[in-house]
């Protein structure tokens, strides 16, 4: 059992702009008018930080913000929340990085994104001290941290191992991420616990088209658990020769932004408390489906209670096989 210890949230941490929804973009020359543009927290580490607190755990920040007022809007959203921040750092030179995010009824989100002081983060934010005092790290955001060297990244998880600290490793993979950005990825999967892609970005990792033939390549390079979201389709996982599916939870979606992120929260809900993975899937697809409810990244998501009430008054049928030899 982990339950006790710090999770340790480490990467993206971004201030969420929200426009919409909204029937459709405005036509050039045209203004659109809306209520408001609400800001909130956001960026992987920020999201799964907060929906984690919602479950009753204890989690610690590792990023860096700048010194504005953008800093101000996340770093009061974590107080209030009791969040740990004994890792997060202030940019003197960079701003807060910034996300405005695009809501079109119908349509998937548009982001205008700014990396601002996230391009600071490196493997040096994560010390042994801290790793210290940690039963799991999440890793937030590999591919759009430019100062996160996998190799440097691959000895902190490494280096997690050897204190029993679990590891959860996420990715953002955008279109047209250079390849040699991706060269060290097998060093990584080596000391990851789990890795956490969706469909598309395990499509762009490993050149693969089904998502078995992407499972079962991501397991090859070392990972010992490899889970893939697929939006509405539900998920796939594997660890050794178990493969695990599962449809996905139904809601009356209003902003899915938050969706990956809450899955991963309800994957390190699972880790913490000693779940098979069953439990976990079925946990995770609730808090991801959840966090749809609201305009914002975590507004939406379960409470513990509520998720445990959500998943046993609506069981998912989770397909388990073992491949033969």
């Amino acid at each position: 059992m982990n339950t006790h210890r710090t999770i340790g949230c480490a990467g993206i941490l971004v201030e969420d702009i929200f426009c919409g929804p909204l029937a459709a973009l405005p036509a050039a020359g045209q203004l659109a008018a809306i209520p408001a543009l609400p800001s909130k927290p956001g960026g992987c580490a920020a999201n799964v930080a907060i929906d984690l607190a919602k479950q009753g755990l204890k989690t610690d920040l590792a990023g860096v913000v700048g010194t504005d007022a953008s800093a101000t809007v996340l770093l009061d959203a974590f107080q209030r929340r009791r969040i740990g921040c004994t890792q997060l750092q202030r940019s003197p030179t960079l701003p807060t990085s910034r996300t405005v995010i695009l809501l079109i009824k119908g349509e998937d989100r548009r982001y205008l994104h700014v990396f601002g002081a996230n391009a600071e983060f490196s493997a040096a934010h994560l010390p042994r001290a801290w790793l210290q005092t940690l039963g799991t790290l999440y890793i937030g955001g590999l591919f759009v941290l430019p100062g996160l060297n996998c190799r440097e990244l691959a000895g902190v998880l490494h280096e997690c191992r050897t204190l029993g600290v679990r590891t959860v490793v996420d990715v953002v993979v955008p279109e047209g991420c250079p390849t040699h950005t991706l060269k060290d990825l097998d060093l990584v999967l080596a000391a990851t616990d789990y890795f956490l892609p969706n469909d598309d970005e395990a499509r762009r990792l490993t050149g693969l088209d089904t998502v078995e033939a992407q499972l079962s390549a991501l397991l090859k390079l070392g990972a010992k658990n490899v889970i893939i979201t697929r939006g509405g389709a539900g998920a796939v996982a594997g660890s050794g020769d178990r493969r695990w599916t599962c449809g996905s939870y139904a809601m009356d979606a209003l902003d899915p932004s938050g969706a990956g992120d809450a899955f991963a929260s309800g994957i390190l809900t699972g880790i913490a408390h000693g779940w098979a993975m069953p439990a976990m899937l079925e946990f995770a697809s609730a808090l991801g489906a959840s966090a749809t409810r609201a305009i914002g990244t975590t507004d939406g998501v379960f409470t513990f209670d509520e998720a445990r009430q959500f998943v046993k008054a609506n069981p998912l049928p989770i397909q388990t096989t073992t491949l033969r030899t």
